[in-house]
């Protein structure tokens, strides 16, 4: 329902796709979901036998760090009939949505490989096959992989054998994106499906770190293949690589100089855009013989017609 429509929807997502070679440190760039229908991103092409990263990205255009004041924390526990603890009907819901995040393979079930994603995330500490046999002891489970309901159940121990104290899962619910509210607001869940006409492609998560320079480069390396290249001011050595699509402008500035160039943005008179920086003017530093990415640009109301416009100055 368009009334109900979760924030989440509104950021905006692309998946880069990167070929393994012999080292992790040579990934070649293929390409990115550059279809979209919706909130829906994709893309559609011939890959040759081997291994392939896909790496998840966003602009930070539209996703950005929440400063609102909560002023009412959410419940977390009650007391059932019995006077026994137990989970509130809101935090049961939040962790029924936690539950299918962490499910990644969405098979319904946890496994002690997407337990350990989960525990990384909120704790910095995996679980052990030793621990894992007692949790199952312990709480529901099926085919070696925890149920929905044993989730629920692990988390409600968690406060009990604490007296009620709620700080462990406060913890857990700030590490996975949510507020004091139980709103989640510092996270964008998304799923990830594959299709191939000729094989069975499998698919696994491996590692929780960011894409870092891995993504940086293949973020300008395509702008750099698929953009509009232009000298600035008259300087073949400094040049302005735009890409354009239909709901992302992105630019980079590749300095093929010796020494550092500091670069003035002023985008001021562009009409209903929204950029990362968050700022309308503001000025970077590009290393000697680098690329970076200086700005990405978003319309602010996708429904209404927006104008891009940005002038460009050397400073140094």
């Amino acid at each position: 329902m368009e009334a109900k429509r979760s924030p989440c929807l509104a950021v905006d997502m692309a998946l880069y796709i990167l070929k393994e070679n012999e080292t992790e440190e040579k990934l070649k760039v293929v390409n990115f979901t550059d279809l979209r229908n919706k909130e829906t991103s994709g893309w559609r092409g011939e890959l040759g036998a081997g291994v392939y990263w896909v790496v998840p990205f966003t602009t930070g255009c539209r996703f950005k760090k929440m400063k609102k004041n909560i002023s009412e924390e959410a419940k977390l526990i009650c007391e059932d009939g019995e006077g026994c603890l137990a989970l509130t009907e809101e935090f049961r819901a939040t962790l029924s949505e936690i539950f299918e995040m962490i499910d990644l393979d969405g098979n319904g079930f946890v496994s002690l490989e997407e337990y350990n994603f989960f525990e990384m995330r909120t704790s910095g500490e995996a679980c052990d096959e030793e621990a894992w046999v007692i949790c199952k002891q312990n709480f529901d489970t099926k085919n070696n992989e925890l149920t929905k309901q044993g989730f629920m159940d692990l988390n409600l121990m968690e406060a009990s054998e604490r007296g009620g104290d709620l700080t462990d899962l406060w913890i857990m619910l700030m590490s996975m994106g949510y507020n004091k509210a139980m709103e989640l607001t510092e996270a964008c869940p998304f799923s990830i499906h594959i299709y191939a006409e000729k094989c069975k492609p499998k698919i696994k998560p491996l590692c929780l770190e960011t894409g870092g320079g891995q993504l940086n480069k293949a973020v300008c390396l395509n702008v750099v293949n698929n953009g509009d290249a232009k000298p600035m001011d008259n300087s073949e050595n400094i040049i302005i690589h735009t890409h354009k699509s239909d709901t992302r402008i992105t630019s980079v500035i590749e300095n093929k100089t010796e020494g550092k160039t500091i670069i003035h943005l002023n985008n001021e008179k562009s009409k209903n855009c929204v950029n990362n920086r968050g700022l309308d003017a503001f000025a970077i530093e590009v290393a000697p013989k680098s690329m970076m990415v200086c700005q990405h640009v978003m319309p602010l109301n996708e429904q209404e017609e927006w104008i891009y416009n940005c002038v460009y100055s050397i400073l140094a």
